[in-house]
């Protein structure tokens, strides 16, 4: 009785500090970017720069993808934040990077030649809402693992109409039941607009690691049955006021992904780095430490 009441406190106290993991605030820098059809070769040409750059400076971190479905030439800059100041001290990091590798003189022709190439941009910061998220990674290692295995993101872009927030968040927290019951479950992300958009604006985000993936999504009538997709039907024509569905897949050669990230699949998230080393070792004429070096020259052109 006594190991079993103490192997019930142990359950307890896991199960509490992961509900106090995930209750913790983080965010999403998000910055998304029309890029000039004529443009988009130099746009990836210097991007890949900035990539190098805060990779070889100890930089910020960042997750790149552009739509497929959707508007074209829409590329997306994504980094996890934990705070307000969070984003500030990464800024700061990021150009301290490109700085430290190019000169002030550099950086600032850099970024000249970069806004040519955009049409149009838009800075976005977004609260997780780990609250109405279904399946969602238990700990920053499940995280990194389900990133990094993820090559496709779905995307809901819901615009809320004023006043109707606690109605469309009444009703995700009965889909985030349903997915969670789900067979296999469904993993969705849901993250808040906070500053730079205009109105209420959720993002509901589904990964998959193949475009395939999304085949094997049940229908919304289907997740909640009958009865339940009445209400969902009634409650989207009064709290909704508009939608839109888009599907993303990652680019990681204009990534700089953490590394926890790029751990879970090197040949992936660092291509040329994986292909560099495989040279070296078949030449068999250079130490790590030459193998090291030669990576980075690689990643800077």
């Amino acid at each position: 009785m006594k190991r079993k009441a103490m192997w019930t406190a142990v359950a307890l106290v896991l199960l509490a500090t992961l509900a106090a993991g995930q209750a913790q605030e983080q965010y999403l820098d998000v910055y998304t970017v029309q890029v000039k059809p004529d443009k988009r070769a130099d746009f990836d040409a210097m991007t890949k720069k900035m990539v190098a750059a805060n990779r070889q400076n100890q930089g910020d971190s960042w997750l790149t993808m552009e739509t497929t479905y959707g508007p074209g030439d829409r590329v997306t800059f994504i980094s996890t934040r934990q705070s307000y100041g969070d984003a500030e001290k990464a800024s700061d990091t990021f150009y301290g990077a490109i700085q430290k590798a190019y000169g002030k003189p550099g950086t600032d022709k850099l970024f000249q030649d970069y806004n040519q190439c955009v049409a149009s941009s838009r800075s976005e910061f977004r609260r997780r809402r780990w609250d109405l998220s279904s399946n969602a990674p238990a700990d920053p290692a499940a995280m990194a693992k389900m990133l990094g295995e993820s090559r496709w993101l779905r995307t809901v872009v819901v615009h809320v109409r004023p006043g109707q927030a606690d109605a469309f968040e009444a009703l995700e927290k009965d889909l985030k039941a349903a997915r969670e019951k789900a067979s296999p479950p469904i993993t969705t992300l849901i993250s808040q607009a906070v500053a730079g958009q205009e109105g209420i604006v959720y993002y509901v985000t589904t990964p998959q690691n193949s475009l395939a993936g999304f085949d094997t999504m049940p229908s919304m009538q289907k997740l909640l049955g009958d009865e339940g997709y009445a209400k969902y039907l009634k409650v989207n024509l009064d709290a909704v006021a508009n939608t839109e569905t888009v599907i993303n897949h990652f680019l990681p050669e204009l990534s700089n992904a953490p590394e926890a990230v790029v751990a879970v699949a090197p040949d992936y998230w660092r291509p040329k780095a994986v292909m560099a080393a495989k040279t070296s070792t078949k030449k068999g004429m250079v130490n790590a430490a030459s193998t090291s070096k030669m990576e980075d020259k690689s990643q800077q052109h």
